[in-house]
């Protein structure tokens, strides 16, 4: 294989409200931080322990409004997307390093209502979608019109 790849594929919790920046022409950019968890049993104390990842995440344009609108801290969203580093120089002359995720694609997998509610009141069904909407269903328990 002679290409190369750059994928990124994440499920977290958003750790903060998403911050916008508008532009002149009409683009945005949304950056939230994401963590990610990862659990493990001390063979030494036998003691579980949890390390926490910290992502900056980077969503443009229609992607970030969406992302806006719908997510708040502490809800939990798959993203998928590339690794991006950016240079830049401090005040005192260093040259200093940011690696970011450019979101290309995300599914909300909890929403500001049900962090709300802490605890949805009927069942949710997660269904991948690329088209940068919302991807839950609820699923009414209640009468239905159905013949079986």
């Amino acid at each position: 294989m002679s290409g190369t790849l750059n994928k990124v594929m994440l499920i977290g919790h958003l750790g903060d409200e998403i911050k916008m920046h508008y532009f002149e022409g009409g683009g945005c950019v949304g950056r939230f931080p994401l963590a990610t968890n990862e659990t493990y049993v001390s063979k030494q104390t036998n003691e579980r322990i949890t390390n926490t990842e910290w992502h900056n995440i980077v969503v443009r344009n229609k992607g970030a409004e969406i992302c806006e609108k719908y997510l708040s801290k502490g809800d939990k969203v798959y993203i998928e997307g590339r690794l991006k580093t950016r240079k830049w120089l401090d005040d005192k002359g260093n040259d200093r390093y940011s690696t970011e995720i450019q979101c290309n694609d995300f599914t909300f997998l909890s929403t500001k209502k049900e962090s709300e509610n802490n605890a949805p009141s009927s069942p949710v069904i997660e269904k991948p979608n690329s088209n940068d909407q919302s991807s839950s269903e609820s699923i009414q328990n209640e009468k239905d019109d159905l013949p079986f």
